[in-house]
């Protein structure tokens, strides 16, 4: 084996080991949580609304990802074309990538706030 595979499978082995860590870390059981002094409300929502909230959530998600996937392929292209003529400009041009990229995070922020009302 080369070099190079045995580090990427040591990459791998080592990110599947603190996914597992980090889910067993956010899933523990309710009993570890506070024991039986945590009263649990719960509040009555009107399915609607509920599913009014979760569409708004799903929309700002799918519009601000096909939104970004747009703008990385228009920046993308013109970046490419660029780079062709002037390789210097490799930092502005990632620099304006990344913000084309930011659009998505944007809009899984946004629902990230929606769910949290609902």
């Amino acid at each position: 084996m080369s070099k190079s595979v045995v580090v990427a499978a040591t990459l791998m082995v080592s990110a599947v080991l603190v996914a597992v860590l980090a889910s067993l870390l956010l899933w523990q059981p309710q009993v570890l949580a506070q024991g039986p002094s945590l009263e649990i409300t719960e509040r009555i929502i009107d399915p609607s609304v509920q599913r009014w909230g979760l569409l708004a959530a799903a929309l700002s998600t799918a519009v601000g990802a096909l939104g970004a996937a747009y703008a990385v392929a228009t920046v993308g292209a013109a970046s490419v074309g660029a780079l062709a003529e002037k390789p210097e400009l490799f930092g502005r041009v990632l620099i304006l990538v990344g913000l084309a990229e930011g659009i998505a995070i944007y809009g899984l922020i946004v629902s990230v706030l929606i769910l949290n009302k609902i």
